[in-house]
């Protein structure tokens, strides 16, 4: 492994990102919050305390970066081998091994074909809970649809682990419909502990509205079995004109998911628009009220709807960030490499190019620390590692997998 010449204390970070009076002590940055741009969605007041904004907070921790693999093509999605190998997924559709010394395998045969535009392709990749016996490993992806006519739409495959490619390959699940949009097109992977599977899809940016209709995918969070059957228990199962593998509607493009150490709950975090990345813990059948309210602003400047922030009946985001982070991957600490993270949430951001490291009280947000962005690349995927360390993806076309450890 090669180690980059990046040895960062969390103090200097916080002195790199934060303003001038904020950047003298720990002590000194509390009240202050990491964000000091003013916000797209002028006017517009968070409905919660500690909502928005956090202040910054700092753990005096030591550490470096050392690069695992690199030359890999837009690498969306990271998974752990229980032999130290990774498993990664390169956007332009191809699957690879990560040896424990950091080559690569070549592609593997057998992974289904991707609509490789825009923001499609290749997605995340995760290995089943019986991986160890089963050997299963599930991807999603963005295909097109038969006869091109359908339009392209979300999949999910399933398929069985070997060292050179994917065999029993099939595809369990479509979400519905197809859409000719390659932007917005989520999409993450989560097993509950029950053993059923979590997908996120996004809204396909041009059809935001069927985010809020029961009877589309599109702008949802579904749980389906392992064989892609809608999971026992979900909300809408038996209701005229809903689609029984959803759980939790009015979504925009959620690009991170992760199952929460000892609570066994699901968060999630989607892209806002010019504004309103917001972090959710989605509730069976709850709607999280995406493109009718929203902390922030359409593309072109103007409001998105009737530009309310909140509604009746829709939930509000847990946190959000105006401007957006444009938030990529997450993953909860709690190992022991680094006690004093411990309980910390790690955010990747593709906008702003760095890792995020939100200080946990219970489900609220009470502090944000922005680290790595001296590296000046988009962060795709952070997981960490059962050797404790924190790993990243950058994402372009020579991107590599990094991993955080202690220094020293």
């Amino acid at each position: 492994m090669k180690t980059s010449l990046i040895v960062l204390t969390l103090t200097a970070l916080a002195a790199c990102n934060a303003p001038p009076s904020a950047a003298k002590t720990n002590a000194d940055a509390r009240g202050v919050p990491v964000q000091a741009r003013k916000p797209n969605g002028e006017g517009q007041k968070p409905a919660l305390a500690d909502q928005t904004r956090a202040p910054m907070r700092t753990a005096g921790v030591v550490f470096e970066v050392k690069t695992v693999a690199e030359g890999l093509e837009n690498p969306w999605g990271l998974a752990f081998l229980p032999d130290g190998r990774l498993l990664v997924s390169e956007r332009p559709g191809r699957l690879r091994i990560v040896g424990r010394d950091g080559t690569l395998s070549a592609p593997l045969a057998g992974v289904p074909k991707v609509e490789a535009q825009g923001q499609g392709g290749l997605l995340d990749v995760a290995l089943a809970p019986d991986f160890a016996t089963s050997h299963r490993v599930f991807l999603t992806f963005l295909e097109r649809r038969a006869g091109g006519a359908g339009g392209a739409g979300i999949a999910v495959a399933r398929g069985v682990l070997g060292d050179t490619a994917l065999s029993e390959v099939k595809i369990i699940f479509r979400a519905q419909p197809g859409f000719d949009d390659d932007k917005n097109v989520g999409s993450r992977l989560a097993f509950a502990p029950d053993g059923t599977l979590f997908v996120t899809v996004g809204d396909r940016f041009s059809a935001k509205e069927q985010a809020q209709a029961l009877n589309s995918d599109l702008g949802k969070l579904v749980r389906i079995t392992q064989d892609g059957a809608p999971a026992p228990g979900n909300p809408f199962i038996g209701k005229a004109g809903a689609r029984p593998e959803i759980w939790s509607y009015g979504h925009r493009n959620p690009e991170a998911a992760a199952i929460q150490p000892g609570t066994g709950r699901l968060w999630t975090i989607e892209h806002g628009p010019k504004g309103g990345d917001e972090i959710n813990i989605p509730a069976a059948g709850k709607n999280y009220g995406w493109p009718v309210i929203t902390y922030g602003i359409d593309y072109n400047g103007q409001p998105i709807g009737a530009g309310i922030t909140a509604k009746e009946g829709m939930q509000q985001p847990l946190y959000y960030w105006d401007p957006v982070i444009a938030p990529s991957g997450m993953a909860f600490y709690d190992a022991a490499l680094f006690p004093a993270w411990k309980g910390s949430l790690f955010v990747g951001s593709l906008k702003e190019k760095h890792l995020a490291r939100l200080t946990l009280d219970g489900d609220r947000v009470v502090g944000e620390e922005r680290l790595l962005t001296d590296l000046d690349e988009r962060i795709r995927d952070v997981r960490v590692g059962p050797d404790g360390a924190i790993y990243v993806l950058t994402d372009n076309e020579h991107g590599r997998v990094l991993k955080l450890v202690p220094k020293g």
